[in-house]
């Protein structure tokens, strides 16, 4: 059995201070509020908790560039990777100083779970430089600075090697997403992954693989989780293996979002 559980991040700092972005050569990046890490690192324990309540653990974690992304993966990794039990964790406030064992699991950048590349999720600020800009990140090594030392698989390359192009469209970025998230699970099928992404992610991994679905809230650092079973090809040394189709294991109002039985369009930046 192969778990996925799909994350939006935490608040991020533009929505607390709205002039944020005109004042940044960035603009397109915030990064969260004191409230979004606090958010980032409970919403981490409570996954941990969660999967070992049902016997399993997150094995990889495959993150947005964005740096909002970023800082939400480095607490839901301090969680995962924390020391101590899962009783005496839920009792620790802040991840600073808390032991880590990074055996545990990797991290890696996935440019696929990038936000939605378009006016409509970036705004009218970041649309008027949008067309002039070459590179919006840093190169990989910075991007992956903020992880807990030995944490990062160097080897792991990206679905996509870049970020996705500007002002694709927003039935474009779903697809995007729903395709992620499967090419990610079929790249690791031994492991059950944590991805950590935007609004519109999280919106994908329920609507485009339980459909008929109208996803109408996802709060910060809401979730997702998926399960499929899937089974090696017996003599097959090439690593082959026949995977089932993906099951939302996630119920309307559990972990931040909000969905119904209704077919209508719906956006969450």
């Amino acid at each position: 059995m192969q778990r996925v559980v799909v994350m939006r991040h935490g608040d991020r700092l533009d929505q607390a201070e709205p002039l944020w972005p005109a004042k940044k050569p960035r603009p397109w990046d915030p990064p969260l509020t004191d409230a979004g890490l606090l958010r980032a690192w409970t919403v981490g324990k409570r996954i941990r908790a969660a999967a070992a309540a049902d016997g399993w653990a997150v094995h990889r974690v495959l993150v947005s560039p964005f740096l909002r992304c970023r800082q939400t993966a480095e607490r839901a990794v301090a969680a995962l990777c924390a020391v101590p039990d899962d009783a005496a964790l839920l009792a620790i406030e802040d991840a600073a100083n808390v032991p880590l064992d990074t055996s545990r699991l990797k991290v890696s950048i996935e440019y696929g779970l990038s936000e939605m590349m378009n006016t409509h999720a970036m705004g009218s600020i970041v649309s008027k430089v949008a067309p002039g800009v070459n590179k919006w990140f840093p190169d990989l090594p910075e991007l992956e600075a903020i992880f807990p030392d030995g944490t990062i698989d160097h080897s792991a390359e990206p679905i996509y090697p870049e970020v996705p192009k500007w002002e694709e469209s927003i039935l474009e970025a779903r697809s995007r997403y729903a395709s992620v998230i499967k090419a990610l699970a079929d790249k690791y099928p031994h492991e059950n992954l944590l991805l950590v992404t935007h609004g519109e992610g999280v919106g994908a991994s329920v609507s485009y693989f339980e459909m008929g679905l109208e996803i109408y809230d996802v709060e910060y650092c809401a979730y997702s989780v998926l399960e499929r079973q899937f089974a090696m090809k017996a003599g097959d040394e090439q690593g082959g293996f026949t995977a089932g189709s993906f099951k939302v294991l996630t119920k309307s109002g559990t972990t931040g979002m909000q969905y119904a039985p209704v077919s209508e369009s719906w956006f969450v930046g």
